[in-house]
């Protein structure tokens, strides 16, 4: 699996891998061994298990880097009805959803990519998984509430001040790493240069640490 992108096509799903998008959150070998196991080679195989438990499983990847097309192209997947942004404990920023990502190298629509917010990634803006060796630390607690949304779902714009945050418009909810719904918004400004005190949300911090990227 030297290549960038790997396709493994079975009889009735095509599941397409990403390597530069992952960073080992070990969803889809928990999902299944038979599905998709590194002492096998190919490490996928698309006919090991029905074709909805292999969607399914493929759905758990929390950055985006596996998809699952039909054999007529149409998505495995369904888009979540709601726009989720998860601060993980230590780690980057999940976000599912009907996620329009502007600025990130024509990466496009997506309904599940893992996001920096240690600012070390050498793939900004998406986590590549630079903050376990930079020793990267936060709980993933949240403080402010926000204000409740009376509408859920429809498209989250996400977007890349130059050198600074990440800018959100639209519906979102943000979910504390204890799993607890924390925030709720239309727009906001999330930390990716890892130096907010008021983290997960940017306080201009990027500013004085010469962020860039």
């Amino acid at each position: 699996m030297t290549e960038r992108i790997s396709t493994y096509k079975g009889q009735n799903l095509e599941i397409v891998y990403d390597r530069k998008l992952c960073i080992h959150a070990a969803e889809c070998g928990r999902g299944s061994r038979a599905l998709f196991n590194v002492q096998n080679d190919p490490w996928c195989d698309p006919d090991a298990v029905s074709t909805e438990l292999a969607a399914d499983i493929v759905a758990r990847c929390p950055t985006g880097a596996l998809k699952a097309t039909h054999k007529d192209g149409s998505p495995a997947e369904e888009t979540p009805q709601e726009n989720i942004v998860t601060v993980c404990s230590d780690g980057p920023l999940y976000v599912s959803g009907d996620v329009e990502l502007e600025g990130a190298n024509g990466q496009g629509v997506r309904t599940r990519i893992a996001l920096c917010r240690c600012g070390q990634s050498a793939n900004k803006p998406f986590c590549d998984g630079a903050h376990t060796k930079a020793g990267f630390r936060d709980s993933g607690a949240v403080g402010d509430k926000g204000k409740k949304n009376d509408e859920q779902g429809g498209t989250l714009n996400v977007s890349l001040a130059n050198n600074g945050p990440l800018l959100l418009g639209g519906n979102f909810a943000i979910r504390a790493a204890s799993g607890r719904r924390a925030f709720e918004g239309k727009k906001g400004a999330l930390c990716r240069c890892g130096a907010s005190k008021n983290k997960p949300f940017c306080d201009g911090a990027h500013t004085e640490i010469g962020f860039k990227g």
